[in-house]
């Protein structure tokens, strides 16, 4: 049976080969752990509860996390694993069980945390997603699934298809976005300060891409008006084996700022912003073959 989980519609039966993502049936996770490096709304005093997968349906020749993308990298996980590490991580008192490139494994996924919430797991989910998408995968995690944190990368085709391999990455995440907003609105906060429901759209500005940004941002502020709550990045880091220009650079102070003051000239009214200081190579979490809690 070809799997239909993603825009790529790869003609591949996943129980007898890997998809073009480099998954199998069985997902792989290269760490699950508490992590303070999400937006501060997510990771709060005590930690996301982020479980990273490995494989990767989008394959972008920038990944920060290039590592997990073609698959191998991680340890098979059974439903009943998963959602054991779901339950473990509440306990050690992560604010939310973060998935981070969940797409390839839904099924896994879907049986997971149907399990984990009924042996007790109550904190929200946050599905953090590179945001290519089908709107029939994102439908499916309706009532599910609490947060979304989508990555809006591109909007210039040209760039998609360049960076990414994925001509229709915009229509396409626009639309699987609408699905999550449909769902669960705009993200809202606690009294804490801590999310607990809701979409917030993030987007890394690349250098050299500051143009790009501003579609992205107009066509947000279009569809989803200025209300949409956004994470605007600084922390492009250039890895060594990207040496296209000009990804093979950071980001520029002018350049962010450029971005920010556009953002916010359009009425953005809840926007998170970045130092270029979080454009550092250690805010990458480690991986590994082998998780353990």
């Amino acid at each position: 049976m070809s799997c239909t989980l993603c825009p790529r519609q790869c003609p591949i039966d996943r129980t007898a080969a890997n998809g073009f993502c480099g998954c199998s049936s069985v997902p792989k996770i290269a760490r699950a752990a508490l992590h303070y490096d999400e937006e501060p709304c997510i990771s709060g005093t005590r930690g996301s509860g982020t479980i990273f997968f490995s494989g990767c349906n989008l394959k972008c020749i920038f990944c920060q996390n290039i590592v997990l993308q073609d698959g191998t990298l991680g340890e098979p996980f059974s439903v009943e694993r998963l959602a054991d590490v779901m339950r473990k991580l509440q306990s050690m008192g992560a604010h939310n069980i973060n998935l981070v490139t969940p797409t390839p494994h839904h099924d896994a996924i879907v049986s997971a945390l149907k399990k984990a919430k009924q042996n007790g797991l109550t904190i929200p989910v946050l599905y953090n997603t590179n945001s290519y998408e089908s709107v029939e995968t994102i439908r499916s995690y309706e009532g599910l699934v609490d947060l979304y944190l989508p990555d809006l990368k591109y909007c210039d085709e040209r760039i998609a298809r360049r960076f990414s391999k994925a001509t229709d990455y915009f229509p396409t995440a626009m639309n699987a976005i609408g699905e999550m907003i449909r769902q669960v609105g705009f993200m809202q906060l606690d009294e804490n300060g801590i999310a607990t429901r809701g979409v917030r759209i993030r987007h890394l500005v690349l250098p050299g891409c500051v143009f790009d940004t501003r579609a992205i941002l107009d066509a947000i502020a279009s569809r989803f008006g200025t209300d949409c709550p956004l994470s605007l990045m600084s922390q492009y880091t250039p890895i060594p084996s990207c040496t296209v220009p000009p990804l093979n650079r950071r980001l520029t102070q002018r350049e962010y700022e450029t971005a920010l003051d556009y953002c916010l000239s359009l009425g953005f009214r809840d926007v998170l912003s970045q130092g270029l200081d979080s454009a550092e190579s250690h805010y990458t979490p480690p991986f590994s073959d082998h998780v353990t809690l």
